[in-house]
């Protein structure tokens, strides 16, 4: 999560200030990743389900350690392409699905039910943290080393992840869904039905939607106008954007104390 964050800064940065692209090129790169990852999560949510979570999750880091990696080679030997950002960000999303999929049902398996609320609400607490501060230290690191230095942090985040998920000696149980077991479309709309008719459930999802879509209506066009137009440093751009997710942590504090009342 830290790297992730450390490398915020570097996917809209190296198109505009490196491979000086507009902003439908910014907001195509951007988009297609997440869309991508979207369409992809349909086939593989059900084959991660078929299969143990923790090889899973040990295999999807090093993926995305060696597609990052790519870019600061690229960079240094004068080859980078705008074509090739594109294909580290699908290959970025479509891991992630993998992997986000696998980490919610591995947790489960490693802590007890009564557990799980505290263990979220740490997760939340390191995601927000990392959200404000990542963006401000990846943003001053690229002011003094260049473009693609927390790209390469954020790639040698994933080969430390995938080391430390191996280290977890927990027995895991067998997989929900046997192996071979074949999936079919409308166990997709049974997924969607259970949530839409559970009361609480449902407030939740919506929620996510609407404001993750608002954050990524205006992600790209908030980072053409600060690097771009208004030509802020990146340690600059960095700020604007981790200094208010601090509320996300102390919202992530006070989580549990509101769901004990």
């Amino acid at each position: 999560m830290v790297g992730t964050w450390l490398g915020f800064g570097a996917f809209p940065l190296v198109p505009i200030q490196v491979l000086h692209v507009g902003l439908a090129a910014v907001s195509t790169l951007a988009a297609v990743g997440l869309a991508v990852g979207a369409v992809l999560a349909l086939p593989l949510s059900p084959w991660v389900e078929a299969r143990p979570k923790k090889p899973v999750m040990v295999v999807t880091d090093p993926v995305r350690f060696g597609a990052l990696l790519t870019i600061p080679v690229t960079y240094f030997s004068g080859r980078l392409t705008y074509t090739q950002l594109l294909i580290v960000s699908v290959i970025g999303a479509a891991a992630n699905v993998a992997l986000t999929s696998a980490g919610g049902a591995y947790l489960k398996q490693l802590l007890r039910p009564d557990h799980l609320l505290v263990a979220n609400g740490r997760f939340e607490s390191i995601t927000w943290t990392a959200t404000a501060v990542g963006p401000t230290l990846g943003g001053a690191a690229i002011s003094l080393l260049g473009p693609v230095v927390t790209v390469i942090a954020n790639a040698v985040g994933f080969l430390v992840s995938a080391l430390g998920i191996g280290a977890i000696r927990q027995e895991e149980r067998g997989p929900e869904r046997a192996e071979g077991e074949r999936f079919r479309a409308s166990d997709l709309v049974k997924g969607w039905t259970f949530i839409h008719d559970d009361r609480r459930l449902r407030p939740l999802l919506w929620n996510t939607v609407t404001v993750n879509a608002l954050i990524m209506a205006t992600e790209t066009l908030v980072a053409v106008l600060l690097l771009d137009e208004l030509v802020w440093a990146a340690w600059q751009y960095g700020l604007a954007f981790g200094l208010p997710c601090a509320g996300g942590f102390f919202g992530a504090q006070i989580c549990p104390r509101l769901a004990a009342r």
